[in-house]
C-alpha cells in the first residue's frame, strides 16, 4: 500500500537556508545536551539533593541516560511520520518538542521548593527533549542528502558540525560563568543561563523550517504505507549496520560531554580548566569536521573513517594514561584534542554514509532508529557507565577501555557496511 503526500511545485534549493533549516534543530538538541551533562553537578544539587555528592551526581546522570531511552520511540513515531508524511513535518514537530523541553528546565523550581515533584519534572522534560530528539537526525540528514544528492558527504557533515558548535557554545558559557560567577551564585541561578539561551535558537529555526521545501526525490517517490514493517522485515541488517558505524562516534561525544565532570571529580581540575578543554573540542568539531566532509569528496569516506578508526584504537589508552600519570591543563587540553579531532574525521562522513544505506522509503526511520538505538545504548549511559567502571575498577583509566570496545564494534559494522555498499 502507499500512502499520500502532498505534491509541492519543483524548487531549487538555496544550499545555505537548507542548512540552516536542518541544522539549527540539531543545534538546539545538542546544546541542551551539552549543558545539561557539563552543569551536572549544579542540577545534582538543586533537583536530586542527598547527603553523599556522588550519589547525587549518579542520580543526574541516570535522569541523563534515562531521557535517551525514549529516543527510539521518538525514532520510530518522527521517523516514520517523516517517511509516510513528509521530512518537513516531521522537523516542525520535532523542534517545538525540543524548546517545551528546554523551557521546563530553565524555569524548574528546585527540590526545595517542589519536593520529589521537582526531579520527576526535570524527567518529564528531558523525556520530551528525548522524544523529539528520536527523529530529528533521521529527518534533517535525508532531508539534506536528498535536496543535494551529488554533495551528500560535505552536506551531511553539517549535522555533526553543528554538534560541534553546540558543544563550543556550551563550553563558552560554562567557561565564562565559572570565570565570572562565584561558586554559589552558578549554584542558585548561573546555571539556568545557558538553558534560557537555547530557547532563543527554537523560534528561528521554527520559522526557517516553515518555509522550505520537502526533496524532489522524496515527493517523487512512492511512499510505502508502513516503512517500519519494511524496515524489521527486509531491513534489519541494514539497520545493525547503520547502528554500528555509529557507535564509536557517539561514544566518543559523550565523553567530550563528560569531561568536565571527569576533570574536576576524578582529576581534581578546576571548572575553567575543564571547560577550557571542552571549549577546544568545539572549536576542533565546528572548523575540521566540514572539511573532513569536503576532504571526504575526494579521497572517498571509508579511507579516512579507517585511519580515524585505527588511530583511535591504538592511542586513546596511552593518551588517558598521559593524563592520569601527568595531570595538568595541558594533558587535559591534549586529550580532549586529540578525541575531538580523529571524532570529526571519522563523524563526518557517517551520516551520508548511513543514508546510503537505506533506500529513501525508509531512510528517515532507518536513520533514526539505528542513531538513536547507538546514542541511547552506548552515548546517552557513557557519562554513567564511565562514573561506574571507574568506581568499580579504581582507576582513572576506564573510560578509554570502553573507547576502544566501542572502536572494536565500529570497525566490524564499517567493514561490512562497505561490503553492502560496493565502495
Amino acid at each position: 500500500m502507499s500512502t499520500h503526500v502532498e505534491t509541492q511545485p519543483a524548487v531549487q534549493p538555496n544550499l545555505y537556508k537548507t542548512l540552516f533549516a536542518t541544522c539549527v534543530g540539531n543545534a538546539l538538541e545538542w546544546f541542551d545536551i551539552a549543558v545539561y551533562a557539563f552543569f551536572a553537578s549544579y542540577i545534582a544539587h538543586v533537583f536530586f539533593p542527598t547527603a553523599d555528592p556522588s550519589v547525587s551526581l549518579l542520580l543526574t546522570f541516570g535522569s541523563f541516560g534515562i531521557s535517551f531511552l525514549i529516543r527510539p520511540l521518538g525514532a520510530v513515531v518522527l521517523g516514520a511520520y517523516a517517511d509516510r508524511h513528509g521530512r518537513k513535518k516531521a522537523l516542525l514537530v520535532s523542534i517545538t518538542l525540543m524548546m517545551i523541553g528546554g523551557l521546563m528546565i530553565a524555569v524548574m523550581p528546585g527540590y526545595e521548593t517542589l519536593g520529589v515533584a521537582a526531579p520527576l519534572l526535570i524527567l518529564l522534560a528531558r523525556l520530551i527533549q528525548g522524544f523529539s530528539a528520536g527523529g530529528e537526525f533521521g529527518s534533517s540528514t535525508a532531508f539534506l542528502v536528498e535536496h543535494f544528492p551529488q554533495r551528500r558527504a560535505f552536506i551531511a557533515s553539517w549535522q555533526f558540525a553543528t554538534q560541534g558548535a553546540s558543544t563550543l557554545m556550551a563550553a563558552a558559557f560554562g567557561l565564562g560563568l565559572t570565570t565570572w560567577l562565584s561558586e554559589a551564585q552558578i549554584q542558585d541561578w548561573g546555571w539556568r543561563i545557558p538553558f534560557f539561551f537555547g530557547l532563543l535558537i527554537g523560534p528561528v529555526g521554527l520559522y526557517i523550517r516553515r518555509h522550505v521545501h520537502e526533496p524532489a526525490s522524496f515527493v517523487a517517490q512512492k511512499k510505502v504505507e508502513s516503512p517500519l514493517k519494511m524496515l524489521g522485515g527486509q531491513q534489519k541488517t541494514l539497520l545493525l549496520l547503520a547502528m554500528g558505524l555509529m557507535v564509536i562516534s557517539t561514544g566518543v561525544n559523550y565523553m567530550l560531554n563528560y569531561v568536565p565532570t571527569y576533570a574536576t571529580k576524578n582529576l581534581h581540575l578546576s571548572g575553567s580548566v575543564a571547560f577550557g578543554a571542552t571549549l577546544l573540542a568545539g572549536v576542533i568539531l565546528t572548523v575540521v569536521t566540514p572539511l573532513m566532509g569536503l576532504w571526504a569528496e575526494k579521497v572517498g569516506r571509508v579511507r579516512i573513517m579507517w585511519w580515524a578508526l585505527g588511530l583511535l584504537g591504538v592511542t586513546i589508552w596511552p593518551a588517558f594514561m598521559l593524563v592520569v600519570n601527568h595531570t595538568s591543563p595541558t594533558t587535559l587540553m591534549l586529550l580532549v584534542g586529540w578525541m575531538a579531532l580523529l571524532k570529526s574525521a571519522y563523524f563526518a562522513a557517517v551520516p551520508s554514509m548511513m543514508a546510503d544505506l537505506f533506500p529513501v522509503q525508509t531512510r528517515a526511520s532507518g536513520m533514526a532508529i539505528a542513531y538513536n538505538l547507538a546514542v541511547t545504548i552506548f552515548g546517552g549511559f557513557a557519562p554513567l557507565i564511565c562514573t561506574l567502571l571507574i568506581s568499580l575498577t579504581g582507576t582513572a583509566l576506564a573510560p578509554s577501555y570502553y573507547l576502544v570496545a566501542l572502536a572494536l564494534i565500529s570497525a566490524v559494522a564499517l567493514f561490512n557496511s562497505q561490503r553492502r555498499t560496493g565502495r
